[in-house]
């Protein structure tokens, strides 16, 4: 077998073996290339798809409307006489953000019920500026959810001796009403009164009788000094610094129950000039000698209240050691600066100046209370800074004063001329060498055809609103006959425009009034109100537009019936009509000098100020003619 085999590959061809072996080599070739390209064959990187875009819903932030006069149902709740072990005061700590949104009307949250307190009243405002004194109401007819509870003056008076004497607890007025609302002040200047006030500033309902204030903050002074208070408090005022009392002024004529009896055994002055000047309504009482270290803060506290109503007054005045002060020329007692923090603004120069005589306070001199010191002239500086930015003086347009300028046509071309009337779909100009030609109105450009349009503009009925009614006083007293008798009225204004022709003038409108009181005790003049409002003529409206402002309370009142009269009364407006540019088209007015000095007007603040050339002023001061002088 073997034999056979081999002579079989003995006699195989030549061209048989030779394919073989092209076919071999080719094959260990391509072995070799393909091992190659693999070893060497760069790695694949990843490439991420293209990210789907995929459509996008608009959320709209829900919104939920509560009813200002809401109240939750009062919980019924079973109460029983239990024995109390005297317990040490526990306070929790203030949740940032919780009271700050929520506010009461009447003892219960709601939503949109924060009192507004942005304007500044005698007892302070609703924003801090850090350096100020943190003020809390209590309606002592109230309980702590605002159910009224059973009252009278002299137990008002005892709730608030027993604060004072327990070491200023504020535990002791827990079980009363709490104002959720926080006013802040830099000064503690309240002058005589009505005491149904403090319930208006919170917007709380309820009688002006009852009621006290507790501040807290810090006393600071830039460098040593040493000084004491003066004060007067109808019915009572209390300063504490550093843990004690220094200052403690009550109604010593208050014989009901007898406030020296009250208020005399936790505090006397040790002044030979106790008692002896007027400061409001009765002589004031003088404090304790404070000394204080350069920036070396310390706690200091103030509670003023009132029992039976009526008027009261909260007035804190500073002698500083060693300085000498002008004399009242009203029993010459020392003119001292108020207490302050911070140097007077002029809007709240005008708050205070309003109501206090000039002779029981400076407002502008004296140490002012804070941990930096102040140039000569900071003070002074305060009273000029604008209160508004600064408007553009206003234009009123007069329609016959044209201007030569540069026209431009519908195809680019320009020209230069005057304008001086328009006939249907054809204008009247006029050269620089006086010639007058017809320019047909459809070659002119759009923004020219405005320019036209904007300088003839329709003529307008213009009417100013005014409506009044008296307003209900809340009872401001115990007492059924009121010692300071006032008159209130709550006006709302407004204005109307209407357009006289029906051509179409399709550009907006700007309507702003000004409604402007008078002085009863001066002869210059108040800006009661400001609203502005814009609008199109056009099908829509029927050509015509009409908008009022907010309610505006105007008050005229005397210190008693044989005292002079004060306040404000109406006095007149202006109603001004602007275009786009600026330009005032229109206006009505009860008096010249307002529209002559609109400039001036628009620099006015809300509820202040000014005179003929409409530059702000001081409002009138009280006089010696309106002080107590039976009181002394």
């Amino acid at each position: 077998m073997s034999k056979k085999t081999k002579n079989i590959v003995k006699g195989t061809p030549s061209g048989l073996v030779l394919s073989l072996m092209i076919h071999a080599a080719a094959f260990i070739l391509a072995g070799v290339l393909v091992v190659f390209n693999v070893v060497n064959k760069e790695e694949k990187k990843f490439v991420p798809p293209k990210p789907v875009e995929r459509p996008k819903m608009k959320l709209k932030k829900p919104k939920v409307k509560v009813k200002k006069d809401s109240k939750p149902r009062s919980s019924e709740r079973i109460v029983t006489k239990v024995q109390r072990a005297d317990m040490p005061e526990i306070y929790l700590p203030e949740m940032s953000g919780i009271g700050d949104g929520v506010g009461t009307g009447g003892g219960y949250a709601g939503f949109d019920l924060i009192p507004d307190l942005e304007s500044l009243t005698l007892m302070g405002s609703g924003q801090t500026i850090g350096n100020d004194f943190e003020g809390t109401f209590y309606d002592l007819k109230r309980n702590r959810t605002g159910r009224s509870i059973a009252m009278s003056s002299d137990a008002a008076h005892e709730i608030m001796y027993n604060f004072l004497s327990r070491g200023w607890k504020k535990s002791v007025l827990a079980r009363y009403y709490q104002s959720p609302q926080k006013i802040y002040s830099t000064t503690f200047m309240v002058p005589p009164v009505r005491a149904n006030l403090a319930p208006e500033i919170f917007n709380e309902d309820t009688e002006g009788w009852a009621w006290c204030m507790h501040y807290t903050g810090e006393l600071v002074y830039p460098e040593d000094i040493k000084f004491r208070f003066w004060g007067n408090g109808l019915q009572v005022m209390a300063v504490r610094v550093d843990g004690e009392i220094v200052l403690l002024s009550y109604f010593e004529k208050d014989t009901r129950e007898g406030a020296e009896v009250i208020y005399g055994g936790l505090w006397q002055s040790d002044s030979a000039q106790n008692r002896k000047y007027p400061m409001g309504l009765f002589k004031c009482h003088v404090g304790d000698w404070i000394e204080l270290k350069a920036n070396e803060p310390v706690k200091m506290e103030v509670m003023y209240g009132i029992g039976g109503g009526g008027i009261f007054n909260a007035m804190l005045c500073v002698e500083v050691e060693g300085e000498e002060y002008p004399r009242s020329p009203y029993m010459g007692g020392p003119i001292l600066p108020i207490f302050k923090t911070e140097p007077l603004s002029r809007d709240m120069l005008d708050v205070v100046g309003t109501a206090l005589y000039p002779g029981f306070g400076c407002m502008t001199n004296g140490p002012v209370f804070r941990d930096f010191g102040l140039s000569s002239d900071t003070q002074a500086a305060s009273m000029d800074t604008p209160d508004t930015p600064e408007e553009p003086e206003p234009v009123i347009l007069d329609p016959k004063a044209y201007e030569m300028r540069v026209w431009t046509t519908v195809d680019g071309k320009e020209f230069e001329a005057e304008y001086v009337v328009r006939s249907g779909d054809q204008l009247w100009m006029k050269s620089a060498d006086g010639r007058k030609q017809k320019v047909p109105l459809s070659i002119i450009s759009a923004e020219d055809i405005k320019y036209i349009e904007l300088m003839n503009p329709p003529d307008f009925q213009i009417e100013f609103s005014k409506r009044s009614w008296q307003r209900q006083e809340t009872p401001n007293s115990t007492e059924v006959d009121q010692t300071r008798p006032i008159r209130r009225h709550d006006y709302i204004f407004g204005a109307k425009v209407k357009q006289k022709t029906m051509r179409p003038y399709d550009y907006p409108l700007t309507i702003e009034y000004f409604a402007v009181g008078e002085e009863v005790d001066g002869d210059n003049y108040v800006l009661f109100d400001r609203k502005e409002s814009t609008f199109t003529p056009g099908p829509d409206n029927n050509l015509e537009h009409e908008f009022f402002g907010e309610e505006v309370d105007v008050m005229t009142w005397a210190m008693t019936a044989d005292k002079p009269l004060h306040g404000n009364k109406y006095g007149g407006f202006l109603i001004t009509i602007t275009n786009e540019r600026g330009e005032i088209i229109q206006y009505k007015a009860t008096h010249d000098f307002l529209i002559e000095n609109l400039g001036n007007l628009k620099k006015i603040p809300v509820g202040r100020h000014f005179d003929k050339m409409c530059n702000r002023v001081a409002p009138p001061r009280p006089t010696q003619l309106d002080v107590y002088a039976e009181s002394y």
